[in-house]
């Protein structure tokens, strides 16, 4: 669905989202002070009948001052309304509060992205992850993640399973119906996916593949759930084109991984996916596409998210319009047998797909 044909805002409009733009990195991080230091919770406990400065300085042991300051910006914000010296929550304020899928993004900017996203324009220039370096000396935050402080892996994996345990759930019922008795998982971090099928589904075997670091992760909770005997572990850097994949797989998932790669790269992958296949073999690919997307504040969150990955994750990947990313598919030999759309809140596209019959038969 295209959200961006237009242009429909009005001259003044357009200015009001312009000073937004110049104000944002100030908009965000007075919206964290007031969720942190609990200004907003007490302006919401007020109800509609609204708090005034002085009573939410009190209950929440700010100066007048600080609550003063914040309490004024959040008008500007949309966060608050102002009536006869009473300030109340809006919605906006309220979603930042409350919503998961907002709490789960500006954690993952505040924790992951806001620091290294000072290099975006350095990442740019040299296609390198240059805003990575201020948390180590990685080549990309995949390799750092078992390293990274506890509070930001918690932000980054918070972040990465609210956009997949919505749709988890639907894929599964989809993925099980196929009958798949021997499936590969390749980027599996810590073995949400994996553990979940063999536990829906009790013939299933899952080989999950990943960075050494990752499957470490993963295969303490598998042992922990007494899996081990169902669920096995290939570390493998992806990149390496000397490693091939395992073959006698029935299908190869990959959920929010090919993200994390560039076109050229993608199609990589997906070359040695087509070697370890059988001609009957399906591969089965879940990512959130921006021009795939119901609403204009999906395509917007993918949008942004795009540019973690190229100034801390890899410095050459994206959230990906679907027809740049099924090129990548069909230059490996594939052919895209179904696509199902909107899947979840978070608005994954699954692509089934197959080797192409000219190539099978060749």
């Amino acid at each position: 669905m295209n959200h961006f044909s237009k242009d429909t805002r009005t001259a003044i409009e357009a200015k009001e989202e312009a000073q937004k733009i110049a104000f944002g990195p100030v908009i965000f991080q007075a919206a964290q002070a007031m969720r942190k230091n609990g200004l907003l919770q007490v302006i919401r406990d007020a109800g509609k009948l609204g708090i005034t400065i002085a009573e939410a300085a009190e209950k929440t042991g700010l100066s007048e001052y600080g609550a003063r300051v914040l309490m004024e910006a959040s008008l500007g914000m949309g966060v608050c309304t102002l009536n006869e010296g009473k300030y109340a929550i809006t919605k906006t304020g309220f979603f930042l509060l409350y919503d998961d899928l907002t709490i789960a993004n500006i954690d993952f900017i505040d924790d992951v992205c806001y620091n290294g996203l000072a290099y975006l324009q350095e990442s740019i220039e040299t296609g390198k992850p240059e805003g990575l370096k201020v948390f180590g000396n990685w080549a990309t935050i995949y390799e750092g993640l078992s390293s990274l402080p506890p509070h930001v892996q918690k932000s980054w994996f918070s972040f990465d399973h609210h956009f997949s345990d919505g749709s988890f759930p639907i894929v599964r019922k989809i993925v099980l119906g196929m009958g798949i008795k021997k499936l590969i998982d390749i980027g599996g971090n810590t073995g949400k996916w994996a553990i979940s099928c063999v536990q829906q589904s009790p013939d299933m075997e899952v080989t999950m593949m990943d960075l050494p670091g990752q499957l470490r992760m993963a295969e303490k909770k598998v042992t922990e759930l007494g899996l081990s005997d169902r669920i096995h572990f290939h570390p493998v850097n992806i990149l390496d084109e000397k490693e091939q994949f395992p073959g006698g797989h029935d299908a190869i998932w990959m959920s929010q991984f090919l993200d994390c790669f560039s076109e050229a790269e993608i199609t990589s992958i997906l070359k040695r996916c087509y070697q370890a296949l059988g001609d009957d073999g399906r591969l089965l690919i879940l990512e959130n596409f921006w021009d795939c997307q119901k609403f204009a504040a999906a395509a917007f969150s993918i949008q942004m998210t795009s540019l973690y990955f190229t100034a801390l994750a890899n410095g050459n990947s994206q959230l990906y319009d679907s027809e740049v990313f099924k090129k990548a598919v069909f230059a490996a030999g594939f052919i895209i047998e179904k696509q199902i759309d909107y899947i979840g809140e978070a608005g994954h596209t699954l692509l089934v797909c197959r080797k192409s019959m000219a190539e099978t038969n060749a």
